[in-house]
């Protein structure tokens, strides 16, 4: 593999370990880094989370040190405690640093979730990678740079890349297009049964007669933030999404001290348990999630893309719909 030079230096930076210590690329030269920025609850570093994790594992003792900068979508992943708990769920060993005023974004000129950068031993950015897919590529590229500090570990690699199986998406999977990214707060949501959200004020929506692929609709009562739509009362209220995929996921979070709970129904019936997703589970007979934490929750996933109306229904006193996020790749 032909790794070609690179001009640009990369952004020196030192910050406090998530896990206590600090992190300092000066004290880092001589290594190869893996910079990895990512965010808990993006559906695309979750899957990629497991080939960064691999690698660090791997090729820590041949001279590859991976950094994970955490930067948050959201205002609620600012909270360290809230990352630690996430990294510590998904099993990450090497460490985190926290890029809560988006310093280190803005440095590296980056622009999406996951973002990687592999850097030499002599600290020039010499591969970089938006988004998924790549790990081969990236894995041989690691291996490369390895052998460029001492050829004399190419008998010390192993011989063979890192192959997850169970990964949702791998190399050559054939994604079809799907519902994309769909917003639920003021500022980027849009609402098909309201002629516009209106900030910080409680509404009562009543559900449309028809609704258009590709669109979120409200029923009963919410309130519009600039991340998030709020439930707040007692009564009964519903989020309506129109989508095509093979999977559904949303970031929510819970408003009140105790859980929330949500219902799932699909096309006006309970979501069948083949396609529940990670985070359903059965109450009373019926399929629901229990919102304990402020996270990506996976809904439910279906054998190949399908079109379906999810319905999100929920009395609790207290929830927040942030984004849904979609997948369609088998």
């Amino acid at each position: 593999m032909d790794i070609p030079a690179s001009p640009i230096h990369v952004p020196g930076f030192s910050r406090p370990n998530l896990r206590g210590g600090t992190v300092d690329t000066a004290q880092l030269r001589g290594r190869v880094l893996l910079i990895d920025f990512w965010d808990y609850t993006c559906v695309n570093c979750l899957r990629t989370l497991p080939y960064v994790e691999a690698w660090s594992r791997k090729y820590r003792a041949q001279g590859l040190s991976v950094i994970g900068i955490h930067t948050p979508e959201f205002s609620f992943a600012r909270d360290p405690q809230l990352v630690a708990d996430a990294a510590g769920r998904f099993d990450l060993s090497y460490p985190i640093v926290l890029d809560n005023d988006y310093q280190l974004w803005q440095a590296f000129a980056n622009r999406c979730w996951p973002a990687k950068y592999l850097v030499n031993g002599q600290g020039y950015i010499r591969v970089r990678h938006w988004g998924e897919g790549g790990y081969e590529e990236m894995e041989r590229a690691i291996r490369e740079l390895l052998l460029e500090l001492s050829p004399a570990r190419a008998e010390a690699l192993p011989t063979e890349l890192v192959r997850l199986s169970a990964s949702p998406v791998r190399d050559g999977a054939a994604c079809l297009p799907c519902t994309r990214e769909l917003y639920l707060g003021y500022q980027r949501g849009q609402v098909v049964n309201a002629e516009d959200l209106q900030l910080n004020t409680t509404i009562v929506y009543q559900r449309p007669t028809e609704q258009p692929l590709d669109t979120v609709a409200l029923e009963g009562e919410w309130h519009a933030t600039p991340e998030f739509l709020g439930h707040v009362g007692g009564e009964p209220a519903s989020i309506l999404l129109h989508y095509q995929a093979a999977e559904v996921n949303i970031v929510l979070a819970p408003l009140a001290e105790t859980p929330a709970t949500v219902q799932l129904l699909i096309d006006g019936k309970p979501l069948p348990a083949g396609s529940w997703g990670e985070d359903v589970r059965e109450r009373n007979g019926a399929p629901i999630v229990s919102v304990d934490l402020p996270r990506m929750y996976r809904l439910l996933r279906h054998e190949e893309m399908e079109e379906h109306l999810l319905e999100l229904r929920t009395s609790s006193p207290g929830l927040a719909g942030f984004a849904f996020t979609f997948g369609a790749c088998g």
